[in-house]
C-alpha cells in the first residue's frame, strides 16, 4: 500500500468486517450501528490509522470522554467495551495481514489499567428493604386502594410492582406483557410468558417462561378478575395489554400500553406515603433484588434464581442477592452443630 487513500480504505475494511460478523453474530442493526459509531468516534479522536493505536491512545480517548464531555460512566464504560472488542476482532483475524501491509503490529489498547469496571460498581449498592419493610409497604397500600382517588391506575401500579416484589420481573418485561402471556394451564402455578426479556449485546429479546410462584397467581387471579375488565371491552383480546394505560387509540377507541413512567410514578407515590424511610430510593430494580434476596433466603437454589430473573450468568444473579447481617453467623452455628452432632455419635 502506497497511497493514503489504499491505507484509508484498508481501515475502511476492517472497520465493515467488524460489522459484518457482529451482524452474523445475530446483533441487531441497531446495536451494530452504534458500535460502528463508537470505532469511528475514536478514529476522529485518534487522527491516525487504526494500527498505530496503543494503549495511551485509549487513556486519553476514555479522559475525554469523562472529563472534557462529561459522558456518564455507563457510557463511557460501554465505549471502552466497544473498542476492547473491536480490537480482539481485528487482532484475532488481521493481525498477519495489518503486519505484511503496514509493518505495524496490532496492540489491545484497553487493558486491565484503562478498562473501566461496571458503572454499578461505583454507585450505591442496590440493598434492597428489609422483609418487614416491604411488607408494611404492600399492606398499607393494598389497603389504602379502594380509598384512592383513581382506583383504576392504583390498582394497576399495585400490581405492577407486586410482580417486582415477587417474580422479580424487569419493568420492560412488565410493561409489555399481553393478557395471552399469562399461561395459567402450564405447571403447577400456572407461567408466564416473558416475551421481551433482557438480550445480550443487541441480540434482540430473550424469552423465558416464569413459574406463577410466590402467590403470583393469586395476584393474576385478582387483576384479571376484579380489575382488568374495568379498563375497556378489551379484557377478553389475548393481544391487549395486560397493563393498560387510561388513554384510548383514537382509531380502534382500545387501551393503550402503559408507559414505564406511569408504574415508576405508581411506586414513587406510594412509598411516600407508606415507606416514607425509602422514598427516593426504593426503585423497581430495587424490588427485583428484593424478589432476588427473599427467594434465596428462604431456600430456594441461586440457579433457580438465576433461570427466574433471566439472567445468562450466576455471577450476576449473586449480585443480586443480600442476605441478612446475621447469614455468616447463621451458617458458622449450624455448622458447628453438625460438627459436634458427628462427634456426638462417634463417642456414642
Amino acid at each position: 500500500m502506497r497511497t493514503a487513500q489504499e491505507l484509508d480504505e484498508f481501515e475502511q475494511e476492517l472497520v465493515d468486517q467488524y460489522a459484518l460478523a457482529t451482524a452474523g453474530a445475530g446483533i441487531t442493526d441497531a446495536h451494530v450501528a452504534a458500535e460502528r459509531s463508537v470505532v469511528f468516534a475514536f478514529l476522529r479522536f485518534l487522527g491516525r490509522h487504526v494500527w498505530t493505536t496503543t494503549a495511551d491512545d485509549a487513556d486519553r480517548f476514555l479522559v475525554h470522554q469523562r472529563k472534557r464531555l462529561g459522558l456518564a460512566a455507563s457510557t463511557v464504560q460501554g465505549k471502552a467495551w466497544t473498542l476492547a472488542r473491536f480490537f480482539e476482532f481485528v487482532i484475532a483475524r488481521y493481525q498477519g495481514e495489518v503486519h505484511a501491509l503496514t509493518g505495524h503490529v496490532l496492540v489491545q489498547p484497553i487493558d486491565e489499567f484503562n478498562r473501566p469496571v461496571k458503572a454499578e460498581y461505583a454507585t450505591a449498592t442496590r440493598v434492597p428493604p428489609s422483609h418487614d419493610d416491604v411488607s408494611g409497604l404492600f399492606d398499607g397500600w393494598r389497603e389504602a386502594l379502594p380509598g384512592a382517588r383513581k382506583f383504576l391506575p392504583a390498582a394497576r401500579d399495585y400490581f405492577a410492582a407486586s410482580m417486582w416484589r415477587r417474580a422479580g420481573l424487569r419493568i420492560s418485561e412488565t410493561v409489555m406483557l399481553d393478557i395471552r402471556d399469562w399461561r395459567p394451564d402450564l405447571g403447577e402455578h400456572g407461567k408466564l410468558h416473558v416475551r421481551f426479556g433482557k438480550g445480550s449485546m443487541g441480540r434482540g429479546p430473550k424469552t423465558r417462561l416464569v413459574p406463577a410462584i410466590n402467590a403470583v397467581d393469586s395476584l393474576l387471579d385478582w387483576w384479571l378478575a376484579d380489575v382488568r375488565h374495568q379498563f375497556g371491552d378489551d379484557w377478553s383480546d389475548p393481544d391487549a395489554p395486560l397493563l393498560p394505560s387510561e388513554r384510548r387509540d383514537r382509531q380502534s377507541g382500545r387501551c393503550l400500553r402503559v408507559g414505564d413512567d406511569a408504574l415508576r410514578s405508581g411506586l414513587a407515590g406510594a412509598v411516600t406515603v407508606h415507606l416514607p424511610g425509602w422514598k427516593g430510593r426504593l426503585t423497581p430494580h430495587v424490588l427485583r433484588h428484593f424478589c432476588a434476596s427473599s427467594l434465596y433466603a428462604r431456600g430456594m437454589d441461586l440457579k433457580a434464581v438465576q433461570e427466574l430473573l433471566g439472567h445468562d450468568w450466576l455471577s450476576t444473579t449473586t449480585r443480586y442477592v443480600h442476605v441478612h447481617d446475621n447469614h455468616i453467623e447463621t451458617a458458622w452455628a449450624k455448622a458447628n452443630k453438625r460438627v459436634a452432632d458427628r462427634l456426638a455419635s462417634s463417642e456414642g
